[in-house]
């Protein structure tokens, strides 16, 4: 069964929106992994619009499953995850304006100083993954430059859900290539408790998917607990592994 991390990015709006603490960042974090969650996911951006930078640093002490944090390798961004050392760090190319994340990497064109990045985080004994499209030529773009997996960029496949045979089929192919290469495959963005399942079905060598907006979103009906159990039977299927 592939993992499920929970991407916290909007606990943080939420908090944000009224000053103070409310939601506590830091006991939902825990609570998240009490109801079964297998690890913490977190994305801060150079405005802290919702994760601040001092969050990234107190998660560290209660994030006892997988801590990953998801980012644009700026300075100040490397910096940080050099301090923390979490599990995995998944290097995203956003532009500090974008509202979430649009594009994988290309991973030819930046090769240089994509290699450079993943040779000091992994000299510090943190897990690299990148984000990529589900292309053949990014994939062995990111064996080139060192990563240890790759995260699978999965819009355009909630985007078509509704021919989801022809949907899947690029993530399929990039993962089976990817794990031929001896890279894990990660996934995330609009995955969800109406696609989840088939996705995790038909992607193969599945290692972890993170999910936030619509995990949350979900939790506001069903309760998180039962949320996140939901997002786990549909992870809990026969696939490829």
């Amino acid at each position: 069964m592939a993992k499920l991390s929970v991407n916290i990015n909007k606990i943080a709006t939420l908090r944000n929106a009224r000053g103070g603490n409310v939601p506590d960042l830091l006991q939902v974090a825990k609570n998240i992994q009490k109801f079964g969650a297998h690890g913490i996911t977190i994305h801060p951006r150079p405005d802290e619009r919702h994760i601040r930078y001092q969050d990234a640093r107190d998660l560290k002490s209660v994030v006892y499953t997988e801590y990953n944090i998801e980012g644009n390798p700026i300075p100040e961004f490397v910096e940080m995850v050099l301090k923390i050392k979490p599990t995995q760090v998944t290097l995203v190319p956003d532009a500090e304006n974008a509202i979430t994340s649009n594009a994988g990497w290309d991973t030819i064109k930046h090769k240089g100083f994509l290699t450079e990045i993943i040779q000091e985080f992994k000299l510090n004994d943190i897990r690299t993954s990148v984000f990529l499209d589900p292309s053949i030529k990014q994939v062995n773009g990111a064996k080139a430059i060192g990563a240890d997996r790759i995260e699978l960029y999965t819009e355009p496949f909630a985007a078509n859900y509704h021919i989801k045979e022809v949907a899947v089929k690029p993530f399929s192919i990039a993962a089976e290539h990817a794990s031929k290469l001896g890279l894990g495959i990660n996934a995330g963005h609009d995955l969800s408790l109406e696609n989840l399942k088939y996705f995790a079905q038909n992607v193969p060598h599945l290692n972890e998917v993170s999910i936030g907006h619509a995990l949350i979103a979900d939790a506001l009906y069903f309760g998180l607990e039962n949320t996140i159990n939901m997002y786990k039977a549909q992870l809990r299927v026969e696939t490829w592994n």
